[in-house]
């Protein structure tokens, strides 16, 4: 365990792999902590340099007040890298993770030189739906959501596995203020403009259960960046990385093969 003091908020963080070899940066979901990449992690190609972290408000980060903005989460991740000496890494971010893959890329190209997007877009949803989670949350807790997310998390097959009880478990444990805030992050972001201007080597990752990013959303983000890569999982919902990590890996480590990262 680590702890980055950034005076505003303390990142848990970890930094793992090869400190010399090339870095790869893994940004998790909403209501998930950096433990959502475990199953990948030993799948990954030898001599990477594998950093994590717990966005703020998440896991062992600690939680300022609610709301966030989507600037202060890719601040966070701009502050992290930079004390960590990071440059040129492959940014992977699931969901608002990918959202935050995005604006770092559009503000420090040169940290990142590849990015992958997996369950994500340039805009999610509508400020009026993430309004009312934040009102049902406030009224009710996590909990009263938990089931709801769950459907939209993972595909048919793998919620009848007794493995999903500990994602709900890691869900409802997310501090109400940290969900919300993020939730308030997610409302306020439209990045079609600027997305649309990155041509960075890009791959977007689709599962065909995603009830959060469906693939056509997903397809419309990718069709910004020019050149990109679009891949469908079938089977799975929000967090393939979970569902069909061997799958998910399959795909991750070819692009990095084809890039030149390992």
């Amino acid at each position: 365990m680590n702890i980055l003091d950034l005076g505003d908020v303390k990142l848990n963080y970890t930094d793992e792999g090869d400190p010399n070899g090339a870095p790869i940066v893994f940004a998790n979901s909403l209501g998930t902590d950096y433990r959502l990449w475990d199953k990948i992690i030993p799948l990954l190609p030898p001599g990477l340099r594998i950093i994590r972290w717990d966005k703020r408000g998440h896991g062992l980060s600690s939680c300022p007040d609610a709301p966030y903005s989507m600037g202060a989460l890719i601040s966070d991740a701009e502050r992290l890298l930079d004390h960590l000496k990071v440059k040129d890494c492959v940014f992977v971010g699931l969901s608002i993770g990918g959202m935050i893959a995005q604006g770092l890329a559009v503000k420090r190209l040169d940290l990142i030189r590849a990015m992958v997007v997996s369950n994500s877009a340039a805009k999610i949803g509508t400020r009026a739906m993430w309004q009312e989670r934040i009102d049902a949350i406030k009224a009710g807790g996590i909990e009263v959501l938990a089931d709801a997310v769950m459907e939209r998390w993972f595909g048919r097959a793998f919620r009848k596995t007794d493995e999903m009880a500990a994602w709900r478990n890691m869900l409802t444990c997310t501090p109400a203020q940290g969900y919300m805030g993020c939730s308030a992050a997610i409302s306020h972001t439209d990045f079609f403009t600027t997305t649309a201007a990155l041509s960075l080597p890009s791959l977007f990752i689709a599962g065909d259960e995603d009830g959060a990013t469906p693939p056509d959303l997903m397809r419309e983000t990718a069709d910004l960046v020019k050149g990109s890569r679009f891949q469908l999982i079938r089977g799975v919902g929000h967090l393939p990385c979970v569902e069909k990590p061997d799958e998910y890996c399959e795909i991750l480590n070819a692009f990095l093969k084809e890039i030149g990262h390992v």
